[in-house]
C-alpha cells in the first residue's frame, strides 16, 4: 500500500494553536473494538514520526507477544475535537509492523480498496445510517419507561424525552462540520437514528467509529448507556446500519441514468452484480456477532416488522429488500447492523461491488414484492446464513473476497471470530435448562 500519511499538517503547532492539551490516538482492530492511547500534546511531534506503540496481542488481531510493537501511524486528516472535552483531540491512525503496512489492520484494508476505486477511475461516496438504543446503564430495559408504545416509531413526545441527548449529539456533529440533517425515534421502543451527509468512504468510516465513541460518551453522561448491539430485546426490531452507496467521477454521478426505471446506470447495476453475488460471505463482516443473526432471520416484532433482510434480493424504492433502489443515483444496502465494523463495513462493500464491475456482474432482475409476505414468489433468490458459523464458512470459501479483501485479512477475522462462535457454544443457557432438564 502507498503511504498513507496524505495529511502533513504539523500536529505540535495545531496544538499550540487550538489549545489541545492531549490527543487521543485511534484504531480498531478485527474485533470492531476500537483501541487507543492517550497522548500529551507535548509528546505528538515523535509520535506523528514514528507512530503510538501497542503490543498487537492485547487487542484482537493474530498477532503473538513475540511480535514486534504494532505502530498506530495517525493520520491528521481524520482529527477530531471531543465535543465533550474539547482540549483532547482523536486522531485515526494506520497500523504498521516496523516499516510495512498491517495486511489485518482495518482502515489499511479499506485504504487499499479505495486505491483500487481510483484505479477504475471511480470515487466511492457512502452515508449510513446508524441506529441505536438508549438503555438503562445494565442493559436491561430501554432507558426510557414511558416509551411502551406498539408503533412508537417517529413517536413525537418520546423523542422528545431524550432531546437532551439528541441534541446534543447533533450540536456535536454541527460543530465538527458533518452536515447532520435528521433525528429520530426508530421503530423499536427506546431506539434512535441519527444522519449526517454522506462523504468518501474513508470519511465516513472514520465519522462512523467517532460517531459510536461519542453515542456512548454523551449518553453516559445523562445516565444512560448507548448500545448499538444488532438485537438487545427479542420482541424489538433490530439496530441496522443501512449503507447509501454511490460512484463518482469528478462531480458526476456515474451510478445515475434518468432513461434506467430505477434511474440506475450500468455501473451501478455491476456495483449492485458484485453485492448480490457475494451477500452470503459478505455476512460474515457485515453482521459479525452470534446476536447478529437474531435480527436478519428475525420473527415479527412488536411494531409489526423486522425491517431487516433474510434473502438476497433487489428492489426499487421498497424496503423488504436487501438492496433498495431509491432513485437518484444511489442504492441502499440493508444488510449491515450496528455491530459491523466501520472500516470493514466500507471495505467489504467496495470489494464486493468492486468484484461486481470489474466482473461485470448481472444483478439479475429486480422484484418489486413485499419480501414479508411474498418472500415465495421470489425465484432462486439464496437465503442469507442462519448464523455466524454459516457465515464464516462463506467467507472463509470465498475466492473473490480472499482476492479483494487479502488472505492477510481475511485469516486471522475468520480466526478469531470462530473462536467467538466456539466461546458462544460453549455458554449453557437457561433456555437450554428449561427445554432439556427433563427430557
Amino acid at each position: 500500500m502507498a503511504d498513507a500519511q496524505q495529511d502533513c499538517r504539523d500536529l505540535e503547532t495545531l496544538a499550540r494553536e487550538q489549545g489541545i492539551r492531549y490527543f487521543l490516538i485511534s484504531f480498531i482492530d478485527l474485533s470492531g473494538a476500537q483501541r487507543a492511547k492517550l497522548v500529551p500534546a507535548t509528546a505528538i511531534a515523535a509520535m506523528q514520526r514514528n507512530g503510538a506503540g501497542f503490543a498487537g496481542f492485547a487487542a484482537a488481531f493474530d498477532f503473538s507477544p513475540a511480535d514486534p510493537d504494532l505502530l498506530a501511524i495517525p493520520d491528521p486528516s481524520g482529527l477530531m475535537r471531543l465535543p465533550w472535552k474539547p482540549d483532547v483531540a482523536w486522531l485515526p491512525s494506520d497500523l504498521k509492523m516496523r516499516t510495512d503496512y498491517v495486511e489485518q489492520g482495518p482502515r489499511n484494508t479499506l485504504r487499499r480498496l479505495i486505491a483500487r476505486a481510483q484505479g477504475l477511475g471511480l470515487t466511492v461516496k457512502t452515508g449510513v445510517e446508524c441506529e441505536f438504543f438508549l438503555v438503562n446503564p445494565d442493559g436491561e430495559q430501554v432507558g426510557d419507561a414511558l416509551d411502551n408504545g406498539s408503533k412508537p416509531c417517529y413517536d413525537a413526545s418520546a423523542l422528545m424525552r431524550r432531546y437532551d441527548v439528541i441534541a446534543e449529539l447533533c450540536d456535536a456533529m454541527q460543530g465538527l462540520g458533518w452536515e447532520p440533517y435528521q433525528n429520530d425515534h426508530e421503530d423499536a421502543n427506546g431506539q434512535f437514528e441519527m444522519n449526517w451527509k454522506y462523504a468518501d468512504a474513508l470519511v465516513t468510516a472514520d465519522r462512523h467509529v467517532f460517531f459510536k465513541f461519542m453515542a456512548r460518551a454523551i449518553a453516559e453522561k445523562h445516565g444512560l448507556r448507548a448500545t448499538f448491539m444488532p438485537k438487545p430485546f427479542m420482541h424489538l426490531t433490530g439496530t441496522g446500519c443501512h449503507a447509501h452507496i454511490s460512484l463518482w467521477q469528478g462531480k458526476t454521478n456515474v451510478c445515475h441514468d434518468a432513461s434506467d426505471p430505477l434511474a440506475l446506470s450500468e455501473q451501478g447495476y455491476h456495483f449492485v452484480g458484485g453485492l448480490i453475488h457475494n451477500a452470503q460471505a459478505l455476512c460474515a463482516i457485515l453482521n459479525p456477532t452470534v446476536n447478529s443473526y437474531k435480527r436478519i432471520n428475525a420473527p415479527r416484532t412488536v411494531s409489526g416488522a423486522t425491517w431487516a433482510p433474510n434473502m438476497v434480493t433487489y428492489a426499487g424504492d421498497n424496503r423488504t429488500h436487501m438492496i433498495r433502489v431509491p432513485g437518484g443515483g444511489r442504492f441502499e444496502m440493508r444488510l449491515p447492523d450496528g455491530a459491523a465494523n466501520p472500516y470493514l463495513l466500507q471495505a467489504a462493500l467496495l470489494a464486493a461491488g468492486l468484484d461486481g464491475i470489474e466482473n461485470r456482474r448481472d444483478p439479475g432482475p429486480w422484484q418489486d414484492i413485499n419480501m414479508y409476505t411474498q418472500a415465495h414468489l421470489a425465484q432462486d433468490a439464496p437465503r442469507l446464513p442462519l448464523n455466524l458459523l454459516d457465515a464464516l464458512r462463506a467467507l472463509d470459501g470465498s475466492a473473490t473476497l480472499r482476492a479483494m479483501l487479502g488472505d492477510g485479512l481475511v485469516d486471522p477475522y475468520v480466526q478469531i471470530k470462530t473462536a467467538e462462535w466456539n466461546a458462544h457454544c460453549a455458554h449453557l443457557s437457561a433456555w437450554e435448562k428449561h427445554q432439556t432438564l427433563d427430557c
